[in-house]
């Protein structure tokens, strides 16, 4: 869609490192009708100071949305930032991922009514994470499949991803066996319909919030959109201390429920409670 007005939403927890590599990507993007918004769970102050040195000459509106550091309440802060969201479209995505020149419009292009989208990402090792730099970033050596092979190992199915032109993604995105789920790195929907299913649900704990959110989005009648081939991130390595059995087993259990009452809409989500109540 042709300037379509899109915030961008990425949710970080005191990464100021891995963030600092991702606002730069956000820098050099070929489409500049957006916002950024950080979503931060309760990060210490240097995530702050991080971001306010960076709103001085930023391209675009920068905003930092925190709440208290109080355990792992990610899709809390999420959902604060859908409502403070500015633009009809939201692109969520990680501190961890650094867009592509291209990244944002990619999503406007490809963004319908009726519809969200589902991209991916190209998982690098911790090496090559420490390794890139601003000046990689700029110049796009970050993307380079040659470059990123001379500073640690890339697997092929990455590489594919990276090199693949319009043409080939198009196809390699149809014949994909990946389902076109929602997920935190690289999925954007229409703000109206977060809201009309009341956002992520806020029991949810690491590993499925996103998706459970895309179940309820097409429980609501929206169909999943596959640019996972064209929409290109580089995820940045990192330990995922909130995984554990019991927050694994409790959200498949919440994802049952949605699938099983076919649900739309949460109790435990942006207003709290049963709809219209």
């Amino acid at each position: 869609m042709n300037n379509l007005g899109i915030t961008v939403i990425v949710s970080t927890y005191n990464k100021e490192e891995w963030l600092q590599k991702v606002l730069e990507g956000y820098k050099y993007q070929t489409y500049d009708n957006f916002e950024v918004l950080v979503a931060d769970d309760g990060s210490r102050p240097e995530t702050k100071e991080l971001i306010d040195s960076f709103k001085a000459d930023y391209p675009v509106p920068l905003r930092h949305i925190w709440h208290e550091d109080d355990g792992y309440r990610r899709q809390r802060i999420l959902n604060i930032a859908i409502t403070e969201a500015n633009k009809p479209y939201i692109l969520f995505t990680d501190g961890d991922c650094i867009p592509r020149k291209d990244f944002i419009e990619v999503h406007a292009k490809y963004a319908e009514e009726g519809y969200f989208l589902s991209g991916g990402y190209c998982k690098l090792p911790m090496k090559t994470s420490e390794i890139i730099d601003d000046e990689a970033i700029k110049t796009e050596n970050a993307f380079n499949v040659a470059w990123l092979k001379q500073q640690d190992k890339l697997k092929g199915t990455q590489a594919l991803k990276l090199n693949s032109g319009n043409t080939l993604a198009t196809f390699l995105d149809f014949i994909t066996p990946t389902n076109a789920s929602f997920n935190n790195c690289n999925s954007s929907a229409w703000k109206e319909d977060l809201i009309a299913i009341n956002g992520y649900d806020e029991r949810m704990q690491y590993g499925g919030p996103d998706r459970e959110l895309g179940e309820r989005l097409e429980n609501y009648g929206l169909k999943p959109k596959q640019i996972r081939h064209k929409a290109i991130v580089l995820h940045l390595d990192h330990a995922r201390g909130y995984k554990t059995k019991e927050s694994l087993d409790r959200n498949l259990a919440i994802r049952k429920d949605v699938k099983d009452q076919n649900k739309k809409w949460t109790e435990h989500g942006i207003v709290k409670g049963e709809k219209g109540k």
